[in-house]
């Protein structure tokens, strides 16, 4: 049920933004950040697109940072296969454009090496996460989105 009532929120903020056409030009760079918990893998293609998704939305006129841990660290390799689900852009589409927009991507290293792998063996753009980098990667609030 929770999970439900997430979907729905998250379904009616993506409507209403794509309804008011509220894009970069029309809405100044906020203070406040967004920090995307991302910790599903290949077999979740949908949670991990929605919320890649939201990333890129979000950082029409926010920072944004996304955290890749558990299951997710598979899906930041440079091996990793891209993923495809419904109308979503691929895996590979959106870390790019979250990479051209500047938001933060990165990989838990706790995770990174119970997956028996190194900071080498990251895709582009994603990092080894820092600690200091979740209070630094904005001024104002961090709104937390999980999935």
């Amino acid at each position: 049920m929770k999970l439900y009532r997430s979907s729905v929120l998250v379904c009616a903020f993506v409507l209403l933004w794509s309804v008011t056409g509220r894009g970069a030009d029309s809405v100044p760079k906020s203070a406040d950040g967004v920090f995307i918990h991302l910790s599903q893998g290949a077999r979740e293609p949908h949670r991990v697109l929605m919320a890649l998704q939201m990333a890129v939305l979000m950082s029409e006129d926010h920072p944004v940072l996304v955290y890749f841990d558990i299951d997710a660290i598979g899906i930041v390799l440079k091996d990793a296969e891209d993923l495809t689900f419904a109308h979503f852009p691929s895996l590979k589409t959106q870390l790019a454009k979250l990479t051209e927009k500047g938001a933060t991507l990165m990989a838990c290293p706790g995770c990174l090496k119970a997956a028996g792998k190194t900071a080498e063996d990251l895709a582009p753009g994603i990092r080894v996460a820092e600690k200091s980098k979740f209070f630094s990667f904005t001024r104002g609030r961090i709104l937390t989105l999980d999935y």
